[in-house]
């Protein structure tokens, strides 16, 4: 069965890889595509600075760009992508939910909401009955479904796969590439030949997000995650994929064999977007690279590598493309798990 798909923010850089993934996709169609105001009426090759290494696809650069609002978008769409402002999906994602739309967003608003499901489909999948609570608590015949942050989604499979060596604690360092902030936020003069120990909002994203995500849902509620997240997050000058360099301390004190191991065999899920191992480890000690290795497996991976072990426990380096991984191919995966679950 094919679902009719609308994007929301369709023109920003988030929004071009939805229009990408979704080009050719087996059972998800694009029937609506919407902007700020000032790219309404506009054709989409005329509203969007494309800047992805593939072209606009067929049918979709004489497209008319719509405005972001329930009313303008066809009843024919089930489903919808959202890559908005957060600023901007917390006054407009909620309008969509309640006109009967589902949403996955990308964006953060919400996120950490009780009866939000905060979802990676291989690590918990089942967060996404949460929906249910919403509905009730709402009063909604649409849903609003987020994935996390696109440094988080990149650490939590990893700690997902440690858990069963029983996660007390992760810290974290981030290496993120400058197209996490958009196609204009990071001027070149700031980051050309330089890194900024800054990212504004990162650090407290990944501490929180990360202990929803690898909660316990028990059909009413999401109990956290009992371990200690803290995070150090930096911008560096590359264009995709986030580095990340993971110490993880875990109450069984397992080998590197072992941790590496774990990764390597963490399941992944039956769905058209997802890569066939979700973590692939590297025994190069110099390895993940974001030049080599952000496209692991069409960018939706999560590549690992130098797991060593510490006085206090393991460290390694991980890796994901954090505009495929990390943004549009996470929201296009849960929505097809919504689709997969019959939620739309």
């Amino acid at each position: 069965m094919t679902h009719t798909v609308g994007i929301l923010g369709a023109t920003g850089a988030v929004g071009q890889r939805f229009v990408q993934l979704l080009d050719g996709h087996d059972g998800f169609e694009i029937g609506a595509l919407t902007a700020s105001e000032s790219s309404v009426g506009e054709s989409y090759r005329e509203a969007a600075k494309w800047t992805l290494e593939t072209p606009i696809p067929d049918g979709i650069a004489d497209r008319e760009v719509l405005p972001t609002r329930p009313e303008a978008v066809p009843d024919d769409v089930d489903l919808v992508f959202s890559s908005l402002p957060s600023s901007v999906g917390e006054r407009v994602e909620p309008d969509f939910c309640e006109a009967g739309y589902v949403v996955s967003s990308n964006s953060s608003n919400g996120r950490l909401d009780d009866d939000v499901p905060l979802t990676i489909p291989e690590v918990n999948p089942d967060h996404l009955d949460l929906i249910e609570v919403q509905r009730d608590e709402r009063g909604w015949d649409g849903a609003l479904v987020k994935n996390p942050n696109c440094s988080t989604i990149t650490m939590v499979p990893t700690l997902a796969a440690l858990d069963e060596f029983g996660l007390e604690r992760a810290s974290v360092a981030t290496l993120q590439a400058v197209s996490g902030a958009g196609y204009d936020g990071v001027p070149s003069m700031a980051i050309v030949d330089n890194a900024i120990p800054h990212i504004g909002g990162e650090e407290a994203k990944m501490e929180t997000e990360s202990r929803k995500l690898l909660g316990e849902f028990d059909g009413a509620e999401v109990s956290w995650h009992g371990a200690r997240v803290e995070a150090s997050c930096n911008r560096i000058p590359t264009l995709d994929g986030h580095l990340e360099n993971v110490f993880a301390d875990l109450a069984d004190e397992p080998s590197p064999a072992a941790v590496a191991r774990a990764m390597r065999d963490y399941p992944g899920v039956d769905l058209p977007s997802a890569p066939e191992s979700l973590i692939r480890v590297f025994e190069e000690p110099d390895r993940p690279q974001p030049r080599l290795d952000r496209n692991v497996d069409g960018g939706m991976a999560i590549a690992v590598g130098g797991v060593t072990d510490t006085d206090g426990g393991i460290r390694y380096n991980c890796l994901a493309h954090n505009t495929l991984r990390g943004a549009a191919g996470a929201s296009l995966l849960n929505g097809e798990l919504l689709a997969d679950r019959g939620y739309i």
